[in-house]
């Protein structure tokens, strides 16, 4: 089989790997169909990703179709349309015992600390398989990962109908947790440098968008919430100097949410998060959401084929990225294809 494969910065292959023959029992082999690009790929194909080692088959957002399963698989059968949950954990340690392996002392992920799904086939442990409904989409599947990052963000900030979310960053995770926080009933205001970034936004029902370019970011979230401020700020960029206006944005008993990678210091004012009773969380991965993802998929309850704005075949990877690193205001989630 097929597979992309970094083998060290900058040298990505189309490399031929052994077809899986023997599966363990609690094991599903898949043929992979879509899977998306996400900038930890871009990361890792450039060696800016710390704690990565090459080679590795990269791509941690894939979905297809069953070919088989394992002896002791139930639930799971061939012909089923599945995406895959890359969070890999030890089940043991204290963060597992209390339902959240997406911390694991240990936790890895596809793509990033084991090879991935960027290949024409994938075995995967039963337990991190999901089946979906047929009627969607490959390319909606493909999009499965990033909901399931948007699922655990609301539910770590708690968001409910009462609330105005301010998000800054209209990527695909930025994107999908508007409109996760929309389907829970609460009010989105989204912030971005790029105006096809926001156009989508509104595309996809934004209460507000606003171009920190062009426009007092400040202002604005003040007029839109009547001087309190937004109960949720989520910086779904990873700038240190986001975060630190987000705590000042935040309303008194507000909660900001951190989910972008960086180990560049942010220089908070502790002033405002103790008069404000702020709560700052950290986000990272998914704990067990896939289940509501498969949810919401199935009903229609969001719109994942909204987020893709471009598709490759898988054998053009590397133009894929370049157009990702060249052309940021024209693609949000872009897919690679393995039909």
């Amino acid at each position: 089989m097929k597979a992309i494969r970094v083998n060290t910065p900058l040298d990505l292959e189309i490399c031929e790997l052994a077809l899986p023959e023997q599966l363990r029992d609690d094991e599903v082999l898949i043929h992979v169909k879509a899977a998306g690009i996400c900038g930890t790929d871009v990361h890792i194909y450039h060696g800016t990703r710390p704690g990565t080692e090459y080679p590795k088959v990269i791509g941690h957002e894939f979905a297809g179709e069953v070919v088989k399963v394992g002896a002791k698989v139930t639930d799971i059968q061939a012909g089923d349309h599945v995406a895959v949950d890359p969070v890999l954990s030890c089940g043991s340690c204290y963060a597992c015992s209390i339902g959240r392996h997406n911390i694991c002392s240990t936790v890895q992920c596809l793509g990033v600390h084991v090879d991935g799904g960027f290949a024409e086939y994938s075995v995967q442990p039963q337990q991190n398989v999901y089946k979906f409904s047929k009627k969607l989409t490959w390319e909606e599947l493909a999009t499965a990962e990033p909901f399931s990052i948007a699922a655990e963000i609301t539910w770590r900030a708690q968001i409910t109908e009462d609330d105005t979310v301010l998000i800054f960053g209209s990527g695909s995770i930025g994107l999908a947790t508007m409109q996760v926080a929309q389907k829970l009933g609460a009010r989105c205001l989204i912030v971005d440098i790029l105006a096809p970034r926001l156009e989508l936004a509104k595309k996809m029902g934004a209460d507000r968008v606003i171009n920190s370019t062009q426009e007092s970011v400040a202002e604005i979230v003040r007029q839109e919430t009547q001087g309190t401020g937004p109960q949720v700020v989520i910086d779904a960029v990873g700038n240190p100097q986001i975060l630190e206006q987000a705590v000042k944005l935040a309303s008194p008993a507000g909660r900001v949410m951190v989910i972008g990678f960086t180990k560049n210091p942010s220089a908070l004012c502790q002033f405002d998060i103790t008069t404000k009773e702020l709560e700052i969380r950290g986000s990272r991965l998914n704990a067990h959401k896939f289940p509501e993802v498969v949810q919401w998929f199935n009903n229609r309850e969001v719109q994942p084929a909204l987020l893709v704005t471009h598709t490759f075949p898988f054998t053009e990877a590397e133009q894929a990225m370049k157009l990702i690193e060249e052309h940021p205001d024209e693609t949000c989630k872009v897919l690679l294809t393995f039909e």
